[in-house]
């Protein structure tokens, strides 16, 4: 096996996506971004987060399935000020799975699931 790496396939909003999340997470590196002939539809992306490789894409094909909650990164936060901030921004359009709270099994968590669908679970201890 060569590698494996989580594959983000959005359905017209990866470029959007990408420049949100590049917004978000400032070391976040786009390390190449290809978009289809004559379009802003990005045909492959890969993305470096903290170590984490991301591939992204918009499908060409149009599905009836998109991101599902279950799959999610995990973001272990510096301080309560930048879990508060990554929970605020995400929260723009999106949903809470699990509001902001001390569920026990660290100071604070949050899951939630941003405006694209991808889902985030935010950790700080």
């Amino acid at each position: 096996m060569k590698s494996a790496t989580p594959f983000l396939m959005f359905q017209g909003q990866a470029n959007e996506a990408i420049e949100q999340y590049k917004q978000w997470f400032p070391d976040l590196e786009v390390v190449s971004l290809a978009y289809m002939d004559n379009s802003q539809q990005v045909a492959m992306a890969v993305l470096h987060l903290k170590g984490l490789k991301l591939l992204v894409n918009d499908s060409a094909i149009q599905h009836e399935f998109t991101f599902t909650p279950s799959t999610s990164v995990f973001i272990e936060c510096d301080s309560e000020e930048e879990i508060n901030r990554f929970v605020a921004q995400m929260l723009e359009g999106g949903q809470a799975l699990m509001p902001l709270n001390h569920y026990g099994f660290s100071k604070q968590f949050a899951w939630i699931q941003d405006r694209f669908g991808m889902s985030w679970q935010l950790s700080y201890d």
